[in-house]
């Protein structure tokens, strides 16, 4: 086995140049780096540059000849070791102990009673050396040293199996003692000439059988472990048999997966089709939804908040407006008070055999298709009064990049050139070009370069929304600015908080901890949410209340989460969080609005964002009219940026949001955001906290505010800590970046 040449390998004569050449090249490199150290007539920069220029090229050459000696080195004994594996002392075979080193194996049957575990012990492994009677004739030191060969493999599988336990074991049939043992040939032959051929395990490069050998063992482990779960009881359960029909569930470590068989009365073919009409925020159509999940029963839904135009259908079909309504092919069922009583009376499955046995005529509802059924099929949008005004001013104003307090402004134009404009196109005095002027700004067609004015006479410069710098970086922007007439603030704030709605109940788990992107973004619902956040390009928030502004940025800020992840992926380093935070835009009421403007400079005032050093907005900014006068620390638990640790992904409405955000942080809170440990007298809170501390105050102090948001049992310990007067350690979980998929 030693002698078998390499003559195809990629290390022969390189292999042996190696061995004589790196030595010596790497002892001389070190002398000359040492003689320039001590007899160097320069000073260390000259002697620095000598060494750069000379001596570490020769150094790393000749490093680099040594690690690949290594490397062919541990490759060949690796090789060896594997190929020629030490010899068994002695086996029994028949009873007797006989050296198989010395090559006595020839025939015979070697029992392995006891070494292959317990419940393997009538194992047998037969080696019988075969002849053809077409081969030259071996002389008996070739029986010799194949004996020796085939004993090696013996022995290496008996301490193959001897390891590996149960898992690893080789049924043979056992000999027949009347079977005759092969006898060597009765005259010794004259010896032949034979060239020696090489296996493929043997002609395989060391490293690459290395490999293969190394991936053998990892296979044979996952199917001993995957083996080894049949004998837990709990943890391996298999039921599938054709009068037991129940649950099959497998069990691994990180991995659970749950595959549930249909029942008898579940297994029959649908050919018709379940619809149901439904609304946003209806508890009777959650309850009809969760329904047919559970039973894992193919449905269709149409949310009238989605498709306005299928109230008028649900109308006609049904004689009234309530929902949900259940229809089994064209044929109506009616509500949840109807399906209810079908299931407990045993009736449903027999209604629907009935119903959706047969395929569903043209007369059903029609399923909602991508990209179609707008609400705005018949209805052109209202066209802005002064939208003529507007296209007179592209065509007409000298739009250029002009020096400006020592700023290049670019796509600026001169306010007195617009105002002789409107003078000549509306044959006005110079007072009402002014106030045409001022309504293009309020309504968010032009903007002042620095944001020092709407419009006024004199040297100014302006420039229209689509040239502002910041236009073609907001996701709700597409080619052009939308030149409609701007839509009430309410009407849109109550219409994108309805579609999220519908989107959650739609793609979402019931407990919104899981919610599905990638369908969000192939949806319908979702494609109309783009379509309604053009319509927010110019719209008037000053004309929203208080609670309406809280519950409209409460929601913008959620909506565009769900975006920005369907768009360029959850966070998972620095800098794509500040992608994601930061420079994930929408423009709204003509200014630009990020994940974090959103939370820290309206929601929170204009405070500075964890581990910022500069404030959302400088002075002067015209949104911080829009931020409330005081924060409320509630806003944290009612945003949800996407990942495990955030709150759950909700949306509020302006008539109930302050007790809806109270119910998220109470629903926050009990799910894990604060843990009491009485004995060591350790509070752990959400990190949340400590990053907004500023909004919360100090830390007992934020004990007693947790305190309204918890149980009895944990409110209980927290007074217990805080009446006694002793020190209280806190500490702050990690946060869970993850995506909450």
């Amino acid at each position: 086995m030693n002698q078998i040449k390499k003559e195809g390998s990629v290390f022969t004569s390189f292999d042996l140049f190696l061995r004589a050449h790196p030595p010596p090249v790497l002892y001389t490199s070190i002398l000359i780096f040492i003689s320039l150290y001590i007899f160097s007539p320069f000073n260390h920069s000259v002697f620095i540059a000598l060494v750069f220029v000379f001596s570490l090229p020769l150094f790393l050459y000749s490093l680099l000849l040594f690690l690949l000696v290594s490397f062919f080195s541990l490759s060949e004994i690796i090789n060896k070791k594997e190929m020629n594996p030490e010899p068994p002392k002695d086996v029994v075979v028949d009873g007797k102990k006989i050296n198989i080193s010395n090559g006595d194996v020839n025939g015979t049957i070697v029992k392995l009673d006891d070494q292959l575990g317990a419940g393997f012990s009538d194992v047998e492994m037969k080696k019988i050396i075969s002849e053809k009677k077409e081969d030259c004739s071996l002389n008996s030191v070739e029986m010799n040293k194949i004996g020796e060969s085939n004993a090696k493999e013996v022995n290496h599988q008996i301490q193959s199996n001897g390891t590996n336990g149960y898992n690893n074991y080789m049924p043979a049939i056992k000999a027949q003692a009347h079977f005759p043992k092969p006898q060597p040939p009765p005259q010794p032959q004259p010896e032949l000439e034979r060239s020696q051929s090489v296996s493929p395990a043997e002609s395989m490069p060391s490293i690459g059988k290395y490999i293969k050998d190394r991936s053998t063992t990892l296979s044979a482990a996952i199917i001993k472990r995957l083996s080894s779960l049949t004998e837990d009881g709990e943890d391996f359960v298999v039921k599938n048999d054709s009068l037991n029909l129940e649950v099959t569930e497998i069990k691994i470590p990180g991995v659970k997966v749950i595959v549930k068989l249909k029942s008898e009365d579940e297994r029959f073919d649908l050919k018709g089709r379940i619809t149901f009409f439904s609304r946003s925020n209806c508890r009777d159509c959650t309850a009809v939804r969760k329904f047919f999940r559970e039973k894992r029963l193919p449905y269709v839904e149409i949310n009238i908040d989605v498709f306005p135009k299928r109230a008028k259908e649900l109308v006609e079909r049904t004689g009234k407006s309530e929902v949900p309504q259940i229809f089994f092919n064209e044929k109506l069922l009616g509500g949840l008070v109807t399906l209810n009583s079908l299931r407990n009376s045993g009736e449903l499955d027999k209604r629907m055999r009935e119903l959706l046995s047969q395929k569903c005529p043209g007369g059903a509802p029609k399923v909602p298709v991508y990209g179609f059924d707008d609400d705005e099929d018949e209805e052109e949008e209202e066209k802005d009064e002064l939208l003529g005004i507007v296209k007179l001013l592209r065509q007409s104003l000298p739009i250029q990049d002009r020096l400006i307090k020592m700023k290049i402004v670019k796509n600026c134009f001169a306010g007195d050139d617009m105002l002789e404009v409107i003078i000549h196109h509306l044959d006005c005095g110079r007072k009402k070009g002014i106030e045409t002027g001022r309504q293009l700004a309020q309504k968010h067609f032009i903007k002042h370069v620095f944001g020092e004015n709407d419009f006024e006479e004199g040297r100014h410069f302006y420039r229209f929304l689509e040239h502002e710098p910041f236009i073609t970086a907001c996701f709700n922007f597409r080619i052009s600015v939308n030149d409609s007439e701007p839509k009430s603030p309410s009407f849109l704030a109550d219409k994108l908080a309805r579609l999220m709605t519908a989107i959650l109940e739609g793609y979402a788990s019931d407990d919104r901890h899981h919610v599905d992107y990638y369908r969000i973004g192939k949806s319908e619902e979702f494609r109309r949410y783009l379509n309604l956040t053009r319509d927010l390009q110019r719209v008037d928030l000053q004309l929203l209340s208080p609670d309406e502004r809280l519950a409209f940025f409460l929601n913008l800020y959620n909506a565009m989460a769900i975006h920005a992840v369907i768009t360029i992926g959850h966070p998972e380093g620095i800098l794509d969080r500040r992608a994601f935070f930061g420079d994930f835009q929408y423009v709204i009421g003509g200014y630009p609005y990020s994940l974090s403007v959103i939370q820290n400079g309206i929601l929170r005032n204009n405070r500075k964002s964890p581990y910022s050093l500069v404030r959302p907005f400088g002075n002067g900014d015209r949104r911080l009219k829009f931020a409330p006068a005081k924060v409320n620390p509630l806003i944290h638990f009612g945003l949800c940026n996407g990942t495990r640790s955030s709150p759950t992904v909700r949306f509020f409405t302006a008539q109930g949001v302050e007790g809806e955000l109270r119910g998220a942080a109470r629903e926050y809170f009990q799910n894990g955001a604060i843990e009491i440990n009485l004995d060591k007298r350790t509070v752990s809170l959400t990190r949340i906290i400590k990053w907004f501390s500023v909004d919360f105050g100090q830390e007992k102090d934020v004990l007693r505010w947790v305190m309204n948001y918890l149980d009895t049992t944990r409110a209980g310990l927290l007074t217990h800590l805080l009446s006694d007067g002793g020190p209280i350690h806190f500490v702050y979980q990690d946060y869970d970046w993850a995506g909450n998929l």
